[in-house]
C-alpha cells in the first residue's frame, strides 16, 4: 500500500502566500509523476501542476508566474509554493501520485488540504 500525507493548507489573505507538501510512504520503489489538483464545489477536479521524477512540468494557465512545484525524490515529497494567492485559487488540494510498487503502478491520491483565500 501507498500513502500521500498532505500538509499545508489554511487561511491566508489575497496576495499571501503558502506551501503545500505531501509526503508519499509504503512499498515504493520510485514514483514516477507526483503533482497537484483542486476542486471546489460543484467542480471537477482541475490540474493544478504535475512534475516528473526527472523534472518535467505541467502546470495551469491560472497559475503560471505564481505557484511552484517542486520534489524530492530521495524523500518521495512533492511541495507547491504558492504565491499571489487570489480568491479564485479557494478549494481543496489533493496529492497525486503514480508509484512503481511490488504490485504495479497506478495513481494514488491524498485525502486533501483545503486552502481559502479570503479577506
Amino acid at each position: 500500500q501507498v500513502q500521500l500525507v498532505e500538509s499545508g493548507g489554511g487561511l491566508v489573505q489575497p496576495g499571501g502566500s503558502l506551501r503545500l507538501s505531501c509526503a508519499a510512504s509504503g512499498s515504493i520503489f520510485s514514483i514516477n509523476d507526483m503533482g497537484w489538483y483542486r476542486q471546489t464545489p460543484g467542480k471537477q477536479r482541475e490540474l493544478v501542476a504535475t512534475i516528473t521524477r526527472g523534472g518535467i512540468i505541467n502546470d495551469a494557465d491560472s497559475v503560471k508566474g505564481r505557484f511552484t512545484i517542486s520534489r524530492d525524490n530521495a524523500k518521495n515529497t512533492v511541495y507547491l509554493q504558492m504565491n499571489s494567492l487570489k480568491p479564485e485559487d479557494t478549494g481543496g488540494y489533493y496529492c497525486y501520485a503514480r508509484p512503481v510498487t511490488p504490485w504495479g503502478t497506478r495513481d494514488y491520491w491524498g485525502q486533501g488540504t483545503q486552502v481559502t483565500v479570503s479577506s
